[in-house]
């Protein structure tokens, strides 16, 4: 009977033949070549895994990719594409690569992808609002704050390739590079999977719960509003803290209402620490009304 898979003999330095339905790969434990047979084999899945990261890729790279993909809820048909869109020019620039092996390309793309799928969704959510405030919503919902927000929910700075000063400095959580990987990411998916893949996860990722990222990204300007309709008093932001080095530095706000303290925030710059400072005031005074 004739098995599933046969392996390499390196002494022998041949191959079982193999009919039309076998396929030949690189096994991910040993990395000597197998056959196997697509439509009989039990271990389809994990040679296909096999197939997708090529001998010589670390193990430890692979499972994060296969992990980022689950979390996009994509799968890529090369992997390479999302590898490059985790590559960031500090990483390139250590490993005396060529400037276009980072992501910057993708994250141009990407940019032009994000912004037709966000217009067509205000256009298609809104249909009395006007094209001022339409794109006002959107330059909101695709800033740079508003993206690294959605990249911490897929928690992706963890899985950049960055340079090792970039790495030490806090650059995993820097929302300017999160926010251009997280554009990265969605122009590798575009490329390997077209546009309505693309349009899919941009969906699931930066335009669900649109009322209440929306809340969140336009908190100063909410809380403003809310407290000069409801309240004489002025609002304004104390700076309660600032530590750290300069490229690493956390501060933390507090908002207050004339002497009442309302919410405290805390971010990486002081705007960030004000704009979740700003939004734990508006919850605070949904829950008093």
């Amino acid at each position: 009977m004739k098995s599933d898979f046969s392996w390499k003999d390196p002494k022998a330095g041949c191959l079982a033949a193999a009919d039309k339905e076998d396929v030949m790969t690189p096994c991910i434990f040993c990395e000597q070549l197998v056959i196997f047979n697509k439509r009989k084999s039990p271990m389809y899945g994990l040679f296909r895994y096999a197939m997708k990261y090529p001998a010589g890729r670390t193990t430890e790279m692979n499972a994060k990719l296969l992990e980022l993909e689950r979390k996009a809820g994509y799968k890529f048909q090369d992997i390479k594409r999302l590898e490059r869109a985790m590559r960031h020019s500090s990483y390139t620039n250590e490993k005396h690569l060529p400037k276009y092996e980072c992501n910057e390309r993708l994250e141009f793309l990407g940019d032009a992808v994000l912004e037709l799928v966000s217009s067509e969704f205000l256009f298609e959510e809104y249909p009395k609002e006007p094209e001022g405030k339409l794109t006002k919503t959107r330059a909101s919902m695709v800033c740079e704050p508003a993206l690294a927000f959605c990249a911490r929910e897929i928690d992706l700075g963890s899985y950049l390739s960055l340079g090792r000063g970039e790495d030490a400095t806090g650059g995993r959580e820097r929302e300017s590079i999160t926010s251009d990987a997280l554009e990265a990411l969605i122009g590798a998916i575009y490329l390997d999977g077209g546009f309505t893949n693309a349009k899919e996860f941009i969906r699931n990722h930066i335009l669900n719960d649109v009322e209440d990222k929306k809340l969140f990204y336009d908190s100063k300007t909410i809380l403003q509003e809310m407290v000069q309709a409801q309240f004489e008093e002025k609002l304004s932001y104390e700076l309660l803290k600032e530590e750290g080095p300069d490229h690493n530095k956390s501060f933390l706000v507090q908002v207050s209402i004339g002497k009442t303290c309302y919410g405290i925030g805390e971010g990486r710059t002081k705007k960030a620490a004000e704009q979740k400072a700003a939004y734990a005031a508006i919850m605070e005074l949904k829950k008093r009304k």
